[in-house]
């Protein structure tokens, strides 16, 4: 979806409810409509196509979890809840389900949602959060004055990654930002954006997997009067009203083949058409493109194109993931919880001893979007207060993490297990079961991201270049199987 910096007009917030129960959504619509612009859709496939269609994307959403084809299962909901931050980044996302499990939950809140909400629920509660999500929402905006280093931290990986910026701010040349889904990849963009000699020009950003595929060029390009359907009178795109300011590509590994060869020719030599004009126009602005995949595997899938690839990666900015980042997480930790106290007009919490110790060993794989939500719910929670590891430690998702707790009922099973196995085998090859378990999980992991290398890597808790040494000594093995990614199914 297309963004520009500009504030937008006073209106009724707007708030995006996805239930294949039409009962359900009847009655929220009607006991919310009044506070909020309510759009209702019924699947996964409904709300990204109602996404695509709307000038701005909802600020809120209320999701369910069982959606067709599997309302039983949660995984088109988890689907869901990426689709919809692929899309637009600062939503904030509720999940409200029946299915009231606490590994769904966390699961949900890893991925990305600001609460997990068990039906039934009085609309008045949730009109409550709502509002309250809002608020936090304008906190964001009013904690970053005019000037302020958006990249909060100081450990060596944000320390390096800031000095990048600066020395790559007043280029002319495109960068490429590479970080996985939650690490801040737009707050780079902006970065070198405010950093640059163009920073009182214009800024645009378009998510090229917020947008339909068709919609694409002529948003980019722009067109003429009767070029296509609705084509009613010239319209400017993004690379001309860009002049010789910035212009964000979020997504780029989800631009179509098609339209590649025709953003190359921009990059090289500034010339582009409006759909349906035969003159050729030329651009001044600086490109900035920024993805989750790994393009150059999508290069090998055929899905990206090579010389593209290399022209956008003149200069490459890897944002590293919050795992990596030492005590940053204490660092970020402090920054939100300050800014959310003082939005809300209450004390902050804070942490004790050993609460903190867990907070720094957690690894976050949902990166500081993850940092961010649990801060908001513990501030929610517990403002003014101590906490201990009893109120810290259910926020985390253990399960989609590299760590996991340091004792806990799971451990001991897998001990008892273990006891079992080598009292009744007498024999055992620890190695190759060691293999045939790593071989399982990467098969899995690879299931689950459909394909997507760097995601299933995030899942696993490993480097993308260590999975994939991994994958090729798997696949070496003759008695390892196969580990090559599946076909990927791509979701715009």
């Amino acid at each position: 979806m297309a963004t520009h910096l500009k504030s937008a007009t006073e209106r009724k917030p707007s708030l995006l409810i996805v239930d294949d129960d039409a009962l359900i959504t009847d009655t929220l619509a009607f006991a919310l409509g009044a506070d909020f612009d309510v759009h209702c859709c019924d699947s996964r496939r409904h709300a990204v196509d109602l996404l695509r269609q709307l000038p701005e994307a909802p600020q809120l959403a209320l999701v369910d979890l069982g959606l067709p084809p599997t309302p039983h299962r949660p995984e088109e909901g988890f689907q869901l809840i990426a689709d919809l931050l692929a899309h637009s980044p600062g939503m904030r996302i509720f999940v409200l389900s029946g299915q009231n499990d606490a590994a769904n939950a966390r699961r949900a809140r890893t991925l990305g949602a600001a609460e997990f909400i068990a039906k039934p629920c009085d609309p008045a509660t949730l009109r409550r959060m709502l509002n309250r999500a809002l608020e936090f929402q304008a906190a964001e905006i009013a904690g970053l004055p005019a000037g302020a280093d958006e990249l909060v931290g100081a450990s060596p990986a944000i320390a390096k990654l800031r000095s990048q910026v600066a020395q790559f701010a007043d280029s002319p040349f495109p960068v490429l930002i590479e970080g996985e889904s939650g690490s801040g990849k737009e707050l780079v963009a902006a970065s070198l954006h405010r950093l640059s000699s163009r920073a009182a020009r214009p800024y645009f950003a378009l998510n090229c997997a917020a947008i339909a595929p068709t919609l694409v060029e002529p948003t980019l390009f722009g067109y003429t009067k009767g070029a296509f359907t609705g084509a009613t009178a010239n319209k400017s795109g993004y690379f001309e009203d860009a002049q010789d300011g910035t212009l964000f590509l979020d997504e780029i590994g989800e631009l179509p083949l098609e339209l590649q060869a025709k953003l190359l020719r921009v990059l090289e030599n500034g010339e582009y058409q409006r759909v349906g004009e035969t003159q050729t126009r030329v651009s001044r602005a600086r490109a900035i493109a920024a993805t989750n995949r790994d393009l150059r595997q999508e290069i090998k899938n055929g899905t990206f194109r090579a010389d593209l690839y290399h022209r956008l990666s003149v200069f490459t900015l890897a944002v590293p993931p919050l795992r990596e980042m030492d005590n940053d997480k204490l660092t970020l930790l402090d920054h939100f919880r300050r800014l959310y106290a003082g939005q809300s007009g209450v004390q902050p919490f804070t942490l004790d001893e050993t609460a903190e110790r867990r907070w720094l060993d957690y690894a976050f794989p949902g990166n500081v979007r993850e940092l961010r939500n649990i801060v908001i719910r513990l501030t929610t929670k517990y403002a003014g207060q101590r906490l201990s590891v009893a109120e810290v430690e259910p926020e985390f998702d253990f399960e989609n993490s590299a760590e996991g707790p340091l004792i806990d009922a799971a451990g001991r099973d897998i001990v008892e297990q273990a006891l079992k196995h080598l009292e009744r085998e007498g024999h055992f090859h620890l190695d190759e079961m060691l293999k045939a378990w790593e071989r399982g999980y990467i098969e899995a992991a690879l299931k689950l991201a459909r394909g997507n290398v760097s995601q299933a890597a995030r899942l696993l808790g490993v480097n993308r270049t260590t999975l994939y040494s991994r994958m090729e000594s798997k696949t070496a093995d003759p008695d390892g199987g196969s580990l090559a990614p599946p076909p990927q199914t791509k979701t715009r």
